[in-house]
């Protein structure tokens, strides 16, 4: 049961990491916004890294850089949680 639940949290968050990086590798190249994929993908990343975007400093450089911490948030918290979930708590 234990093993089970490390693999499913292990799997959401290596699905909402990849989910990033689609959303970078899209904003590289032209795209229609209002296609249903493009669509999903802005509406499921957007909660997380709007966030982050704020806290960011205002640069003049274009690179938005929240995608990025993102993935490396989510990697120290899929991490704290299967730590928790192999010790038992």
């Amino acid at each position: 049961m234990q093993m089970t639940l490390i693999m499913l949290v292990r799997s959401a968050f290596d699905v909402y990491s990849w989910i990033i990086i689609a959303r970078i590798l899209m904003s590289w190249v032209p795209h229609n916004p209002n296609h249903p994929v493009m669509r999903f993908i802005y509406e499921v990343t957007e909660p997380l890294l709007a966030p982050i975007r704020n806290l960011m400093p205002r640069t003049s450089m274009p690179i938005d850089f929240s995608p990025i911490i993102a993935v490396l948030l989510l990697n120290l918290v899929q991490r704290l949680i299967i730590g928790l979930l192999i010790s038992g708590i």
